[in-house]
């Protein structure tokens, strides 16, 4: 901004007090605005930042379950071919577990390996134990096979193991046909629950956030809080998971059917199996770092705002304070203490301002002298707290009568005033002083022993059309003759001229 600029601003605050005010407000206003929208977005970036977050913890997860899938599937591929091969039933025990089970099947979280006869009964495990009478033709893994020889890869639902005393576990398993084509069994891999929940035990999604493993169907196989009559069961008709049934994968923010917490749900299938890996931190937990630099920010911008507010009104009743003070002192300048009209500065400006205007438009000015009779005589006689007195009922007078805006009535000095009338034609400024006097000398001051003292006024008149040549001060000095003519005839006169140049071209009195 230029210097010019910047001193017309100060003087347009300067003048308009209120505005720094209001300006401050805007401005507070105006950084709220912009701390409420730096704030939303950073509420945005911390979702955006948990969903990034959640979405490489899922993509962990499913790549640690595929690639075990995988190892494991290989490892039945292998139990398959090794079945199918009736050279290996003739093997000694030894070399036939060999070739029936790689080192895979000896993975930690592995809790057999077995091949089933199309009976059902247990004909070779991993670790050589054999139970003949256990039976598995009832199994959901068995039966799918049995039914179908187009399955491939298969995963149960949990059950508990009758071979490992009861322990939950899923099955990965593989048909095993005759040379014919027939059904001639299945093989097994027993995978302990244990797996999926060790899997989840090291995804930290906070206190009350969730990550879980489900089947495409809905069977809860592992989650986090852990709780263990939940696994097994389904969730297949809870809204969250039919979402994610629909999707291959994706990211939503939905409340929890389990335990109604609102969670970050991302969600991505394991490719190759039924299996659905989800990752969903709480919401309330992502949020808890922005919210605590939300109140922070918040309360330092309302308290800042609400100074800066402040101290702006404040600024502006100063300034308002100011304004009204230089009104005031400019009122005492522009006025007379005792009378309370315009004073003689007053009377000079506007009267050269009035008669440039009246040259300019070719209207007639006229101007009126008014003086109290016998005025020295009466501050003798009555006192000057009297005359006084006597100055502020004449004055009263003259304010009362001369009743347009854009007349001007001052005090000339002494017991002597003007008046400067605009448009005014000789006729109607001798009416107008003939009023004034007359109202003048119905006037009864009265003095403080209760008498009623009568005061009259002499006045001059003059007007005149403005021509080049004359002065404003001519028109003055020509009605102080005509108040001086007025006095001459006997006081409580009006005497009036039309002055053209320095000639009096026609008088009136009353």
């Amino acid at each position: 901004m230029s210097r010019a600029g910047g001193i017309g601003m100060s003087r347009y605050v300067g003048n308009h007090p209120y505005f720094a005010g209001l300006a401050g407000t805007l401005v507070a206003v105006a950084m709220a605005g912009l701390t409420l929208l730096t704030l939303s977005s950073g509420r945005d970036d911390a979702l955006n930042h948990a969903r990034e977050t959640a979405q490489n913890l899922v993509s962990i997860i499913s790549s640690d379950l595929e690639r075990n899938v995988e190892i494991y599937d290989l490892s039945l591929a292998a139990m398959v071919d090794g079945a199918r091969d009736r050279a290996t039933w003739t093997l000694p025990a030894d070399l036939q577990q060999a070739v029936l089970f790689d080192r895979a099947t000896t993975a930690a979280y592995l809790g057999g390996a077995y091949v089933i006869a199309a009976d059902g009964r247990v004909i070779a495990s991993q670790n050589g134990e054999i139970n003949a009478a256990v039976r598995l033709a009832d199994r959901d893994y068995f039966l799918v096979h049995q039914r179908s020889p187009a399955v491939g890869l298969y995963f149960s639902h949990p059950y508990r193991s009758r071979l490992r005393d009861g322990k939950l576990s899923i099955g990965l398993t593989r048909r095993i046909n005759e040379a014919d084509g027939t059904f001639g069994g299945v093989a097994l891999l027993a995978i302990r629950i244990e797996y999926f929940q060790h899997l989840l035990d090291r995804i930290n999604t906070g206190e009350l956030g969730s990550v879980f493993i489900v089947m495409d169907d809905g069977t809860l196989l592992a989650r986090k809080p852990f709780s263990s009559r939940d696994i097994g069961t389904s969730i297949a008709k809870s809204p969250t998971f039919q979402v994610m049934a629909a999707r291959t994968s994706g990211s939503y923010v939905a409340r929890s059917a389990v335990d109604g917490v609102r969670r970050m749900f991302t969600y991505a299938r394991v490719p190759g199996t039924p299996l659905i890996a989800v990752v969903a931190p709480a919401e309330d937990e992502v949020l808890a770092p922005w919210r605590r630099r939300s109140r922070i920010a918040g309360a330092l911008t309302l308290a800042f705002g609400a100074v800066f507010v402040m101290v702006s009104w404040m600024l502006a009743f100063v300034l308002r304070d100011k304004l009204r003070a230089q009104a005031a002192l400019m009122r005492l300048a522009a006025t007379d203490p005792l009378t309370g009209l315009s004073n003689r500065r007053v009377l000079d400006n506007r009267l050269d301002e009035e008669w440039r205007r009246a040259r300019r438009s070719g209207q007639p000015l006229s101007a009126l002298f008014i003086d109290i009779d016998h005025f020295k005589q009466f501050n003798d006689v009555y006192g000057h707290a009297s005359g006084d007195e006597a100055l502020t009922a004449v004055a009263e007078c003259i304010s009362a009568t001369v009743l347009r805006a854009v007349d001007l009535v001052a005090r000339y000095g002494g017991e002597e005033f003007a008046v400067i009338l605009p448009d005014t034609t000789a006729e109607g400024a001798l009416n107008l002083a003939e009023k004034i006097r007359s109202k003048v000398q119905s006037l009864r001051v009265v003095h403080r022993d209760g008498e009623a003292i009568t005061i009259t006024v002499s006045i001059g008149c003059a007007t005149s059309v403005p021509a080049a040549g004359a002065s404003a001060l001519d028109l003055l000095a020509a009605a102080d003759r005509q108040l001086y003519a007025a006095k001459a005839a006997g006081r409580n006169r009006v005497r009036s001229a039309t002055w053209v140049g320095q000639s009096v071209a026609q008088d009136a009195s009353s």
